[in-house]
């Protein structure tokens, strides 16, 4: 059920007044530099173009950490002083503002960013669209999980004109959910997919030492959040498909092309694991879905080269895609609830460090053989499928992702449901 915003707020002060570590008068500290600010020159005076008076936004501090949630308790106090001062402005979403543009929209894009912590304060105030405020909306886009292109389209204006007080309550339901799961103390090696985000993390000993871009579930077909551990890692797996794909994609598409199955290596086969001539199926009714659809291994099957297993009751796994071109999509929500992930050779090596004659070379040049091979993980990797679409990684960087599933109750936040 939706929340109103102000359900969706209420117990944040409270919630954060012992944890307000930013000093009340931030925000307005910030409103008043912006005022008094000095004028700029034009948007071809090079300057250093320092991005922020925070830190870095890529990091190797995990998304699942305590020290995460820490880190998100100082936010939720910088954002209560900022939304208790009147928040951002919004910037107007009518023209596309770049390096070289010089425009009166550009001045209200500064105040957001400053008061963001997106552009440092000694940018001034300008209607020219400098190399200070192209760093500063390229770092705003990178925390908000968009291209770094350092242009304002559609996405980057609508992730902008989200108002702070839906951010703050963003930040307190997704405390909520970091407290729960790091309740207990965490594994020392661990893989963590998070869903909003589409990224996967390898820790170890509480550093990312592999991240990786991913696509996970539709929204009509969305990936769990799930705890389990990594027990078993296929290469050139046979795709079996769900009965789901099957109804709702295979079967369509063999009505349209009756040589669909032949063309993709696609085999029919009856529960007693004999193979089944598609031409004595009647492909008018759903009679095909009582067989099982299995796809060869080889570079056109749907995992292509690899799967990754853990146990779980949702059917779902891991795996590598043809379809390499899906990962530069901003919006990568594709999947029927499986998380395919790029460079998955990398993640793989890794988890299989510790089970004896499988070393990265061993890896590629079974892969080569194009058969089936099952490997058992000597010490299964513990497994977390979350759903985190608001976090903190030190150093004044706050993370904001689209509520993609529907899940923080807030209508501003589903954005990406349009991509």
């Amino acid at each position: 059920m939706k929340s109103s915003r102000r359900t969706f707020l209420t117990g944040a002060a409270s919630t954060v007044a012992a944890t307000a570590l930013a000093g009340p008068a931030w925000a307005q500290n910030v409103i008043d530099a912006i005022i008094n600010s000095p004028k700029r020159g034009m948007w071809g005076d090079r300057f250093d173009a320092r991005a922020s008076e925070g830190g870095q936004v890529s990091s190797t501090r995990p998304v699942l950490s305590s020290d995460t949630v820490f880190y998100v308790e100082q936010a939720i106090a910088q954002y209560t002083d900022l939304v208790a001062r009147g928040g951002w402005p919004v910037v107007p979403a009518r023209k596309k503002l770049q390096l070289g543009v010089i425009d009166p929209d550009v001045e209200m894009l500064r105040r957001r960013l400053m008061i963001s912590g997106d552009l440092s304060l000694d940018a001034g105030m300008s209607p020219a669209f400098d190399s200070y405020v192209d760093a500063a909306l390229r770092r705003f886009q990178a925390r908000h999980g968009l291209e770094a292109d350092g242009v304002t389209g559609e996405y980057t204006y609508s992730a902008l004109n989200v108002p702070a007080d839906i951010r703050l309550g963003q930040l307190q339901t997704n405390l909520g959910r970091l407290r729960d799961m790091t309740a207990k103390p965490l594994p020392p090696r661990f893989v963590m997919v998070n869903i909003p985000a589409a990224i996967v993390e390898a820790v170890e000993n509480g550093r990312v030492v592999l991240r990786h871009t991913a696509i996970v579930g539709k929204v009509d077909r969305q990936t769990p959040v799930l705890t389990s551990n990594i027990n078993e890692i296929i290469l050139n797996p046979y795709w079996n498909a769900p009965v789901s794909i099957v109804k709702k994609d295979i079967i369509p598409m063999v009505r349209k092309n009756p040589s669909y199955l032949a063309d993709n290596n696609i085999r029919l086969i009856a529960p007693d694991g004999s193979e089944v001539d598609p031409l004595s199926i009647d492909w008018s009714t759903d009679e095909a879905a009582k067989y099982r659809f299995r796809q060869d291994p080889g570079r056109i099957n749907a995992m292509a080269t690899v799967k990754i297993n853990f146990p779980n009751a949702h059917a779902v796994y891991m795996h590598d895609t043809p379809q390499q071109q899906l990962f530069g999509d901003p919006a990568r929500f594709h999947s029927s609830g499986c998380v395919r992930v790029q460079n998955v050779r990398d993640l793989v090596t890794w988890i299989l460090r510790d089970t004896p004659g499988w070393d990265r070379r061993t890896i590629e040049t079974t892969i080569q053989t194009e058969e089936d091979k099952r490997i058992p993980v000597a010490d299964p990797v513990p497994l977390y499928f979350a759903y985190v679409s608001a976090w903190s990684t030190g150093d004044g960087v706050v993370h904001f992702r689209n509520d993609i599933y529907g899940r923080d109750g807030v209508a501003e936040l589903q954005i990406s449901t349009a991509l």
